[in-house]
């Protein structure tokens, strides 16, 4: 047996490396320290603690201190677990009804949808049950998922065993179904997802099929969320909010509109005002409403909507430095000092009318500070590929004081709206100007290390600078079809600018994600696909180029050969002046043919030269940003 104590950012880094398989290995981040690894917990209380397999822990999320028993396997006596979890993935990939992110439903008629989302609650039996899990519902354009994060975070430390439901998953669909602030484990994921499947398979009818991807998983989520018996659940809107199929909550505690901007026009409208009418659509009778301050077109419609409810909706401003009193916020940017104190607001209501905030706080709480579980809520959240700092855990090693490689950091944020893609310019702009005197030398050489190797951006100072250190910085970029990269990427480069940030190369790179099919963190992930379509990569190289150069200077044939493989690594030292669009040769980017082939590529540039070091943005899209998660994991 061995006692180890997990601090909070060490458990982020299992959240990458495998947390959701038994794991021993050495860990890059403690020299000379072993620790083991568990899936996530089975969910049994004793007296307010949960017991894990070969793991107990408190409702804590700074520190987790366990016994882990090297004999400990979460392997159930039902299911062996890999093959049956493949087994779900595909039964879950046959609900997709959509071909492509804008395609058309399979689900005509503007209430169909819902009224359909009803009749399943019913077949599990789900109807009255839902009512008692006591929910805080948001919908927005950007920092749903942060605010979630933060309100589920904030109520697991006030002590309440907490489910929270977000949409997509990055690497793994459990992911979207957190029980007090772990994924799901397989085992549990297993039982109730063929709980629901075989129920409601066994009442399918000419005007009733089997569920769509997303109504299937909400409905799933409801089902575990009952059956756990949490004492709040925390859902996030999955699009819009009036239709969406998370609306079928017919009585939350609280509501929260997050910040509103144009995304996915091709559903919601194509004006700000329609798309604030979806998310509006949340909103219920006697049931308190809070948002982030909004444009005044979007303003309108919400106090619109709460004046049709007579309900009043409360604006939140930005929570303040002092109010925080030198807490830190676990995700960064400046932009989720908004999120925070929407989820303060939410929390708040909810303690009250739930009629626990005068139990846990009484007289204890200052008008102009916050409770202290509130603090280290907002201090513990996280939210995987927002803002999120990876190092290399393959690249990012010495041999005692002998340098073996040079460094290789991704920053991850899977914006993909202007208004989102204006932020992430902003937060890597900060953050890679603080890191960029960080030395490799000395990466992992003290526990300290272990605090910033895996981070949502918050990033601590070491010493040593060596003079010849090699900056470079990379953008890896993909983005759907349906989003507009002739504004995003004018919008990174220009906002990236105006702190002195430039780009040496852009790399284009299809995801490997397809939008037909879920996979799990285990799936086979090939290293190439011959003959794969790379049309739209080169049309965003072309977009590219127009905005490094100011004018276009590729033509609408031009490809290069990506049969070939992988440029050579003098690409990456080439100046951008030496380029020449007439020879058809360009400095500044370049199309991969697979993700795979550029982590690899970036790997090798940075283990032939000691001395260079790799700042790698990924950004565009949330599924290319889960693609390298994985990859990195692996």
């Amino acid at each position: 047996m061995v006692q180890v104590l997990l601090s909070n950012n060490l458990y982020l880094g299992q959240e990458i490396m495998g947390h959701s398989e038994i794991c021993v290995r050495r860990d890059h981040f403690l020299s000379g320290f072993t620790w083991m690894a568990l899936s996530s917990p089975s969910c049994t209380h004793i007296d307010g603690v949960k017991k894990l397999k070969g793991l107990r822990y408190r409702n804590m999320s700074s520190q987790i201190v366990g016994k882990f028993s090297q004999n400990n396997q979460d392997i159930s006596q039902e299911f062996q677990l890999p093959s049956a979890y493949e087994s779900a993935m595909e039964a879950l990939s046959t609900l997709i009804t959509q071909k492509k992110r804008n395609g058309t439903s399979a689900i005509s008629g503007p209430n169909q949808k819902l009224d359909r989302m009803l009749r399943y609650i019913k077949i599990l039996g789900l109807e009255e049950k839902i009512a008692d899990l006591k929910i805080i519902h948001v919908a927005g354009t950007k920092g749903k998922g942060s605010t979630c994060a933060f309100s589920e975070a904030i109520l697991r430390e006030c002590g309440f065993r907490t489910g929270l439901f977000t949409s997509p998953h990055l690497i793994d669909v459990r992911e979207r179904y957190r029980l007090d602030g772990m994924d799901i484990c397989q085992e549990n994921f297993l039982q109730y997802f063929w709980d629901c499947w075989n129920q409601l398979k066994a009442n399918i009818s000419e005007d009733l099929p089997m569920p769509p991807l997303f109504q299937f998983l909400t409905v799933l989520a409801f089902k575990i969320f009952v059956s756990e018996k949490v004492d709040v659940a925390i859902i996030e809107v999955g699009l819009g909010g009036r239709l969406d199929s998370t609306n079928v909550i017919k009585e939350p505690v609280v509501c929260g509109i997050t910040s509103l901007g144009m995304d996915h026009m091709e559903t919601l409208g194509d004006t700000l005002r329609q798309i604030a009418s979806h998310k509006a659509g949340i909103l219920k009778p006697q049931i308190p409403a809070f948002s982030v301050p909004q444009l005044s077109e979007a303003m309108e419609v919400l106090q619109e909507r709460a004046n049709a409810l007579m309900i009043p909706l409360k604006v939140v401003a930005p929570l303040t430095l002092e109010k925080l009193n030198g807490t830190r916020l676990s995700l960064s940017g400046d932009h989720q000092l908004s999120n925070a104190a929407l989820a303060v607001s939410l929390c708040e209501s909810w303690l009250r009318s739930t009629g626990n905030w005068i139990r846990l706080f009484e007289d204890a709480y200052e008008e102009n500070s916050l409770p202290e579980q509130f603090l280290r809520g907002l201090s513990a959240a996280r939210l995987s590929g927002r803002a999120q700092i990876v190092v290399d855990p393959l690249i990012n090693a010495s041999g005692g004081n002998k340098r073996l490689s040079g460094g290789l950091t991704f920053y991850l944020d899977g914006a993909h709206s202007p208004e989102s893609m204006d932020a992430c310019a902003r937060w890597f702009s900060a953050a890679a100007v603080e890191r960029k005197d960080l030395s490799l030398s000395s990466v992992f050489s003290e526990v300290e290390t272990m605090d910033r190797a895996w981070t949502n951006g918050n990033i601590k100072h070491c010493h040593n600078q060596e003079s010849e250190e090699i900056l470079k910085r990379i953008l890896l970029f993909n983005c759907m079809d349906a989003r507009d990269p002739q504004i995003l990427l004018p919008k990174l480069v220009d906002t990236c600018a105006s702190s002195g940030i430039y780009f040496s190369k852009a790399i284009f790179v299809p995801s490997i994600s397809a939008y037909t099919k879920v996979t799990s963190a285990t799936s086979t992930i090939p290293s190439y696909t011959p003959g794969k379509d790379l049309s739209w990569q080169f049309n965003l190289q072309r977009i590219w180029e127009r905005v490094i150069h100011g004018k276009d200077v590729l033509d609408q044939n031009h490809k290069i050969n990506a049969s070939a493989g992988s440029p050579p690594r003098e690409f990456l030292y080439e100046e951008t002046s030496h380029c020449s669009p007439e020879d058809r040769y360009f400095t500044s980017s370049a199309v991969f043919p697979s993700l795979p082939l550029t982590i690899n590529w970036l790997r090798d540039c940075v283990r032939e030269n000691p001395s260079l070091r790799l700042q790698v943005l990924v950004t565009g899209s949330l599924h290319l940003v889960g693609d390298v998660l994985k990859l990195l994991r692996r």
